[in-house]
């Protein structure tokens, strides 16, 4: 069936999960511990770490259809004692068949005192989407306390009628001593392109330390598709330093020390992602269509005489306000379901005549409709750049996540992402810019990249307009607009919540810029649903805006970066910086005194550059009844490798000083702190 972009990739994600919670031993012994592991306080390779893994060891046994896992962890730190409370995460439900069974754990107190887990574990909802449910079994290990080594184990299962390839996840957020990973594969067959069942070869990518290697051994007899295999796959692995938690990092997912398996029957990456693309794309090609319904529907939308760009933006428009998009709302029952007719879509004729699908389905539903218009459009599917990174040589469909659409209009291909709901024609979410994956064109299929956006295309504007007392405290009225990217997500996040939660989160968000002290009430949210407009709130302030020293009042030079912390704040960088979108960021502030005051002394003008990736612009211009504060920052690079760290930093150290550079207000007799 179409679509389930959702499941698509969280299942892929839960295989990378099942890895990267450790699988451990079928029936496995508690390992004893050693007194060197009962007296460690600390580690040296990683100081002040609050916790180790000791060991950890990952099995999957396909002829048994189960991972196993175990994992031993040494509490180093009053915070490595929430390594103790465990949540093992499994898809549930629709197509996903996993569980969790055999759950196992003790402690070890640093004096060799062995507490068992003897309590049950409970199970909580972790995500709910249009037919996918990712639960998790929740436990704590007893008695944790500084020194103590825990150490639980567990076994994931899956359904008779799956398959799945282990993800080993070998570098995760603390330094691993040792680790064991283990996979015997089913024999396996396959249908290619052309139709013929052959032999699959396991295959795999490594990201893995210099030296690290991962052995396959065949093993006597066995063989046979569904047997147990005839090979065993290994990798010990030791000393592995702990993933990078540093600011602005990419997806680490995609960076970090692990294995990715699959099964092949291609001999070339070429060959693969040629011929799998055109399976991929002929299925697709299947469901778009165009069909006699679309059809119908593009002749009511348009009209003869509109252009090619009239007509796209009719359609798109259409099926932004008439089709439910159910990736954002609730869950449907199978009843619901039945009773709207769609226990069976087939065709994008399906999505349109029961105006509801998901977000891969209208991507589909707006280039059958393209097509119908009598447009060239094609169907492309990229890695979600917020969760990985595109990597060709993993040769797996699963690692593409979404469905955008790219279409010709008067000879120019144009992007667009008509399954984002809101997202403004033309344009693509930040998630799906930049972004790696498969697209179709007129002689097959093509690896791509799709387009970046321009600083230009996101953007938050501030306006503050405000009047000061004779105490120091204003009042006044704050305009905020959303453009691009910081819309979509206030406009997506009304979708998800509640109208109160939307409006409290928006207050909040404004509070944390401002002043210590100050109240804030939100006025209004205007184009919650306009998603061509800016989308604006109105907010009233109140409160202390600076420090009286004296006959002096000291004003921060932007009011909406008064909490602001350093964004790099460490010297060194092990990952590239990777921000989400290029941006800008507006500020326009204006403060009125009372009578007898006056500003004394402003901050000089800044104008900063970052070669050509980004540029800072501070202007502040005291008059007669006040101050007049301008602060522009655009931001036009998403990418900035390691070693190009030190000038990025230099550049946001120098203007994060500048917006912290006071503004000197006196009073012409007795000044705010009534001296």
């Amino acid at each position: 069936m179409y679509g389930h972009s959702i499941r698509r990739s969280l299942l892929g994600g839960l295989l990378a999960f099942g890895a990267f919670t450790g699988q451990g031993i079928a029936r496995a012994q508690w390992t004893a511990p050693t007194p060197e592991e009962l007296s460690m306080t600390s580690i040296p390779q990683v100081p002040g770490a609050a916790a180790v893994y000791l060991f950890r060891e990952e099995k999957t046994e396909d002829h048994l259809h189960m991972y196993s896992v175990y994992e031993r962890i040494k509490i180093l730190t009053e915070g490595g004692k929430e390594k103790a409370n465990v949540e093992l995460k499994y898809p549930s439900g629709g197509e996903a068949g996993y569980a969790i069974t055999d759950i196992a754990g003790r402690t070890i107190h640093p004096d060799g005192t062995i507490i068992p887990f003897s309590g049950k574990p409970y199970e909580r909802m972790v995500v709910k989407a249009q037919g996918f449910k990712m639960k998790a079994k929740v436990f704590t290990l007893p008695d944790v306390t500084v020194g103590s080594i825990i150490e639980y184990r567990y076994k994931l299962r899956w359904e008779d009628n799956m398959y799945s390839s282990p993800r080993w996840i070998v570098q995760e957020d603390l330094y691993l001593r040792k680790g064991h990973f283990e996979w015997k594969p089913t024999d396996r067959q396959l249908q290619t392109e052309d139709g013929k069942i052959t032999n699959a070869a396991v295959a795999w990518t490594p990201i893995l330390p210099a030296g690290t290697q991962v052995k396959q051994t065949a093993l006597p007899g066995g063989g046979g598709f569904g047997s147990e295999g005839s090979s065993i796959i290994n990798l010990d692995v030791q000393d592995i330093p702990p993933s990078p938690d540093e600011e602005y990092m990419p997806p680490i997912g995609s960076l970090g020390y692990r294995v990715m398996f699959y099964y092949a029957v291609y001999r070339t990456q070429d060959e693969f992602w040629k011929n799998e693309g055109k399976s991929w794309s002929k299925k697709r090609d299947k469901f778009i269509g165009p069909g006699r319904e679309v059809g119908a529907a593009v002749q009511q939308l348009t009209a003869p005489s509109d252009t090619p760009e009239q007509k796209l933006k009719k359609i798109y428009a259409a099926i932004e306000q008439q089709v439910e998009n159910t990736d954002f709302t609730r869950e449907h029952t199978r009843v619901e379901d039945k009773a709207a007719g769609l226990t069976q879509v087939k065709t994008t004729d399906d999505i349109w005549t029961h105006k509801r699908g998901s977000s891969d389905q209208i991507a589909a539903l707006f280039v059958a409709m393209a097509r119908a218009a009598g447009m060239k459009a094609y169907l492309m599917a990229v890695t979600n750049r917020d969760r990985s990174i595109f990597i060709p040589g993993f040769l797996s469909l699963y690692q593409l996540d979404d469905d955008i659409a790219i279409v010709n209009v008067d000879g120019k291909e144009q992007f667009f992402d008509p399954g984002s709901r809101y997202c403004p024609y033309g344009h693509l979410a930040w998630k799906h810019t930049e972004a790696g994956g498969l697209r179709q064109t007129d002689g097959g299929t093509t690896l791509v990249q799709s387009r970046g956006e321009s600083y230009k295309d996101s953007a938050v504007i501030r306006v503050a307009n405000l009047k000061m007392d004779e105490t120091g405290v204003v009042t006044g009225k704050i305009d905020l607009q959303f453009i691009g990217a910081p819309a979509l997500k206030w406009r997506q996040k009304a979708l998800t919540d509640d109208q109160d939660a939307v409006e409290r989160e928006m207050k909040e968000s404004v509070e944390r810029m401002l002043p210590g002290g100050m109240e804030v009430k939100l006025v209004s949210i205007a184009k919650l649903t306009d998603y061509e407009e800016p989308l604006g709130a109105t907010i009233e302030v109140k409160g202390p805006i600076g420090s009286p020293t004296g006959k002096r009042l000291l004003i921060p030079s932007d009011i909406f970066e008064a909490n602001s912390k350093a964004t790099f704040a460490h010297e060194k960088r092990e990952m590239a910086v990777c921000f989400s979108y290029p941006y800008s960021a507006r500020d326009a502030i204006r403060i009125n005194f009372p009578e007898g005051f006056s500003a004394e002394s402003v901050p000089p003008d800044a104008n900063t550059q970052l070669a050509k990736e980004a540029i800072y612009k501070m202007k502040a211009t005291a008059d007669a009844k006040g101050v007049t504060i301008r602060r522009d920052l655009y931001v036009g690079e998403v990418i900035f490798p390691v070693k190009e760290y030190p000038e990025l930093r230099t550049f946001y150290s120098q203007f994060e000083a500048k917006d912290q550079e006071p503004i000197i207000v006196k009073a012409a007799a007795a000044g705010p702190s009534g001296n």
